[in-house]
């Protein structure tokens, strides 16, 4: 049973979500609420596997608590939910450790397949999504962030660094393995390694770094 917390400061909107994923025979919403002031201490509380997070919201807003929770050991994984795909707050929370966002406006089976993509591991943001918000917010800060990005994947051996750049082309382990004559165990240690040498949560933020040091083309 996947266990999922709603945070949205619409009660319409939590109110549809709930009965969305209360149709799901494998999806349980074991709590909700309004804005993230009180989130940790319903993660801590309730214990949930995903947390579906608004972007915005009086008080504490998505952003802050999503940075906040994902710096926890143990946290759950986090699906932003936002009005605008192209939003460097949806940006920002995905450098903090979301797994994705989906939009208000997706279909009901779009967002129940991806509470389960994300609590199976998976990221539910395609790399030509990644791909398409990085060049569409602002780029605020890019030189920088290219410079911090190209020295942490220097960290990197030239395997892992390899890896990671398929990783950014929206490559799968199996399709890593195939281009590169590895078994998928192998590459999924490797992709292990990656993060725990960046200190990153999940193949999105390998993706977005490998974006930052302007290794991928078009």
């Amino acid at each position: 049973m996947i266990r999922v917390l709603i945070v949205d400061d619409d009660p319409l909107l939590r109110a549809g979500l709930k009965l969305m994923l209360g149709g799901a025979e494998d999806i349980r919403v074991v709590g909700e609420a309004g804005d993230g002031s009180g989130v940790p201490g319903l993660i801590e509380r309730l214990a949930p596997d995903v947390v579906l997070m608004d972007i915005r919201m009086p008080g504490t807003d998505g952003l802050t608590t999503t940075e906040t929770v994902r710096r926890r050991p143990g946290a759950p994984e986090i699906i932003i939910l936002t009005t605008f795909d192209a939003d460097e707050h949806v940006l920002r929370a995905l450098r903090a450790g979301a797994a994705g966002f989906v939009l208000k406006d997706t279909p009901p089976g779009e967002i129940v397949e991806s509470v389960r993509r994300v609590a199976g591991g998976q990221p539910v943001l395609s790399p030509a999504v990644t791909k398409r918000l990085i060049t569409r917010v602002a780029a605020s800060g890019q030189d920088e962030r290219k410079a911090r990005a190209v020295r942490r994947l220097d960290t990197l051996n030239d395997r892992e660094r390899e890896i990671a750049v398929a990783v950014g082309e929206g490559k799968s382990n199996a399709e890593i393995s195939a281009s590169l004559y590895l078994s998928v165990p192998t590459v999924k240690t490797h992709v292990s390694r990656i993060l725990t040498k960046l200190d990153l949560n999940n193949r999105v933020q390998i993706a977005l770094l490998v974006h930052d040091a302007g290794l991928l083309h078009d």
